[in-house]
């Protein structure tokens, strides 16, 4: 995109600042509103790419499903608009790196897991409560500021109740952090990002990808297949649990992911458990072995 360059002004209004980043959809920049006068995020879609309309009827959709939510640990979006061709969402500006620029400097110590995958989780229950699923957890969607994290990008994102936009033979999602059910072509719900959030905190906790075959074919049948490696030696064995949960074959055998915050000290779950028995253990602690089927269901 040769037109794009600090300085050029797009809808009469967001001043191009400085390039982000860019991807397989499009570019992230920096940018002005000169109307409200903040920074915001611009992310435009490549122009004249295979598919263009079913790629912008996609944006569109990431920017009505996001529109929707409100949360501290997903990153709001404010705008969506057009200029000479150019489709273009504007997002609130995150100044820190993705989870995998994060990441590669090595895994995080179990008190940054227990707390980031607390805050995901959270931002998921939100989401799920207004009928969307994300369906593409991964630590490039996920941006890192201080000590929170702030989930992005639902390009792929669709309503519980509504079919999704695909393309022809495409299956929408990432290997590393696909579910077993993304993986066999089978309907997907809300478990679908539990089982994200799962991998994620995995690779988190071990800096490498649990079910990481070399191929994307091998490493979504891995999925379906085979069981995660070991987390590393001296895990805290609560969030241990967690994890194993969430990372369950079954869709119905992984909690919720507003009982995931609530187990992780978020507040977000306590609706969730509010119709549910609460075991817990001598000490005062939640036993997530315990709790009844009923409670770790998705709605």
């Amino acid at each position: 995109m040769q037109r794009l360059h600090p300085g050029v002004v797009l809808a009469g209004r967001y001043r191009m600042v400085r390039h982000v980043a860019s991807g397989g959809m499009g570019q992230v920049w920096e940018a002005v509103d000169e109307t409200l006068e903040r920074t915001v995020a611009l992310k435009i879609m490549h122009p004249h790419t295979q598919d263009e309309f079913a790629l912008v009827e996609r944006f569109r959709d990431e920017a009505r499903f996001a529109a929707q939510l409100s949360h501290p640990n997903t990153v709001t979006i404010h705008d969506f608009g057009e200029d000479d061709g150019l489709v273009f969402l504007v997002m609130e500006y995150v100044d820190g790196p993705t989870l995998g620029g994060v990441l590669a400097a090595g895994p995080l110590p179990p008190a940054d897991v227990r707390r980031l995958l607390g805050q995901l989780a959270s931002a998921l229950s939100v989401a799920h409560d207004a009928g969307i699923i994300h369906r593409d957890i991964k630590p490039a969607n996920i941006l890192v500021n201080g000590d929170q994290a702030q989930l992005m990008d639902f390009g792929i994102a669709r309503s519980i109740d509504a079919e999704a936009r695909t393309l022809t033979g495409q299956v929408l999602g990432t290997a590393h952090y696909l579910s077993p059910e993304q993986a066999l072509g089978q309907t997907v719900g809300p478990a679908t990002d539990v089982y994200g959030l799962g991998v994620l905190a995995h690779e988190m906790l071990s800096a490498s990808k649990p079910f990481d075959k070399g191929t994307p074919i091998a490493t979504a049948l891995a999925h379906v297949r085979e069981e995660p490696p070991p987390l590393p030696e001296g895990t805290p064995p609560d969030l241990e649990s967690i994890i194993t949960a969430c990372l369950a074959k079954e869709p119905g055998d992984r909690p919720t992911a507003a009982l995931i915050a609530h187990l992780l000290g978020d507040q977000a779950g306590q609706t969730a458990l509010a119709a549910a028995a609460e075991p817990v253990d001598q000490d005062g602690t939640f036993a997530l072995d315990a709790i009844p089927r009923r409670a770790l269901l998705d709605d």
